[in-house]
This record gives C-alpha cells, sequence and structure tokens, in this order.
C-alpha cells in the first residue's frame, strides 16, 4: 500500500513529486527547503530556513502517523558548509532523541536563495 502526502505547495505539483511517500511501514520525505509555504516566502537567515524546513518536515510526519522520533535516515544539504554550525541547535532538538543516521553534504541547490535542504526517512511507529 502506498499513500502521498502534500503540503500543497506549487511545486510538488509544477515537478512531480509528493512532500512524503509512506509504503510498507516507511515513510520518505521528500528534500525539503526553507520556504514558508503559507506565505510562500523563503526567508533569508539560514536558521528561519532551517526551522520552516523542520516544521514542514514535522508535519508531513505527523500526516504519515509519526513523528521526528520515528526518523532513521537523515540528509543534509547546504551550499554554504560554514552555514551548518548555525543550524546544530535546531536539527539537535528536532532529532536529538532519535539520533538518527545522518550525512550532511555540501552541494548547490535549486534555487540560490535556499540555504539547507532535508530529506528523511522514518518507520511508523510500531
Amino acid at each position: 500500500m502506498r499513500r502521498l502526502i502534500t503540503t500543497g505547495s506549487p511545486f510538488e505539483e509544477q515537478i512531480g513529486y509528493s512532500r512524503a511517500v509512506v509504503c510498507d511501514g516507511w515513510i520518505f520525505v521528500a528534500g525539503t527547503t526553507g520556504f514558508d509555504y503559507d506565505q510562500m516566502i523563503l526567508p533569508e537567515t539560514i536558521e528561519e530556513q532551517c526551522g520552516n524546513t523542520l516544521a514542514t518536515i514535522g508535519r508531513a510526519l505527523a500526516e504519515a502517523g509519526a513523528g521526528f522520533d520515528d526518523v532513521v535516515r537523515v540528509r543534509y544539504i547546504l551550499p554554504e558548509r560554514n552555514d551548518w554550525p548555525a543550524c546544530w541547535p535546531l536539527v539537535s532538538a528536532a532529532f536529538g532523541t532519535a539520533r538518527p543516521a545522518a550525512t550532511m553534504i555540501v552541494a548547490g541547490l535549486q534555487d540560490p536563495a535556499m540555504k539547507i535542504e532535508i530529506e528523511v526517512t522514518a518507520r511508523l511507529p510500531a
């Protein structure tokens, strides 16, 4: 059984993806950036973008029936490695209990204004 989760972001329809896919007890959350989807704005600071990213991921996980403590894998992608330490308090608050396997990658993102993208994999609670 496969269930698709959307945030209603116009990008999901334009590009052809889902915010998350639930399949066989797993939740795969797409790479998520710092857009505030209610206002369709991208804040300027890495901290604000990271906070928005985590909030969007948290809503997708909740809709799937899980939370941050169910995350088993996380990938952080940042264009600027020097921005990464500013994110540590936020990601530690989100993932500090679950302590998922994690990777941080330095790479360009789709829009030069984007400062972070986070992708997670979670397991539905038993």
